[in-house]
């Protein structure tokens, strides 16, 4: 593990997303010390240029302070990048390991109801999901989450069978290890390196996913996000750039950071394939 650690230090690229990222955490986490008071409060005159005296990044055509829905809109897209992803992982890797250890007709069954999550487009699913449901943060989470997680059962899936027949697994059986017990500590080890990667990668989608979601008026009515204020500003881009801009530039950094860091770890955890 430390050297894994010592490793990622020495990775540039991967160290550059790791520090904006942790910024960001940052400005979620502490977003109210930051920017005390609701982001929905109209603190100014409408329209105001970036640098106005108390509004760094300028009002909106409400008078509300740009810089606050920043900061506050990091704790959604974050929460539901994170957490939605989390619930994906879970579930690509339930059904991936099943479908990859046991095979035969189960896993041929499992793969054909993986297949059914991915004959509509992900983003029109997710729109589909979302429109039926009542949008809040709740259905976007899930949403995303039941979009995102065919790709990491297939993954799961391929590396079980990798890893299936290995001598350790021979060995483990021989033993008269149970095969919970071998996919719990003998394969899943073994595994996780490209499923963490991509996982890192997934939570990116699902913070452009749920941008994209509330960009389109399918956000929680309740929570500032980005994709809301570039949503609620389209209409007023001539008039007032910097409405879109800052969170357009907020959700790119958030990404950028994000593929930065699984980069990061790719190279770190899959060497061999990083130097070809």
């Amino acid at each position: 593990m430390r050297a894994l650690i010592r490793s990622y230090l020495r990775h540039p690229s991967g160290m550059i997303g790791l520090v904006i990222l942790l910024s960001i955490i940052v400005l979620a986490v502490f977003a109210p010390l930051i920017c005390p008071g609701s982001p929905w409060d109209s603190v100014g005159q409408p329209f105001m240029r970036p640098d106005s005296p108390g509004l760094l990044l300028g009002s909106d055509s409400l008078g509300r302070d740009i810089a606050s829905g920043i900061v506050h809109g990091a704790s959604v897209s974050l929460l539901i990048g994170c957490v939605s992803t989390l619930a994906a992982v879970l579930i690509g890797l339930a059904i991936g390991a099943t479908a990859g250890y046991l095979g035969g007709r189960v896993g041929d069954w499992l793969m054909r109801f993986t297949e059914l999550f991915q004959v509509i487009p992900a983003f029109l699913l997710a729109i589909l999901l979302v429109a039926i449901l009542t949008p809040s943060i709740r259905t976007l989470t899930a949403a995303i989450a039941l979009v995102s997680w065919p790709q990491l059962a297939r993954l799961t899936r391929a590396e079980f069978i990798a890893l299936r027949e290995r001598e350790f697994v021979q060995a483990a059986r021989c033993q008269g290890e149970s095969g919970i017990a071998i996919v719990l500590r003998q394969i899943l080890p073994n595994a996780l390196s490209p499923i963490i990667v991509t996982a890192s990668l997934s939570v990116a989608n699902a913070v452009l996913m749920e941008s994209a979601l509330s960009f389109m008026g399918l956000g929680d009515p309740n929570l500032m996000s980005w994709g809301f204020m570039i949503g609620e500003a389209r209409t007023m881009i001539r008039v007032a750039w910097w409405m879109s801009a800052f969170p357009g530039l907020a959700i790119l950094l958030t990404v950028m950071a994000i593929n930065l860091v699984g980069e990061g770890l790719n190279d770190v955890l899959n060497p061999r394939i990083s130097r070809r």
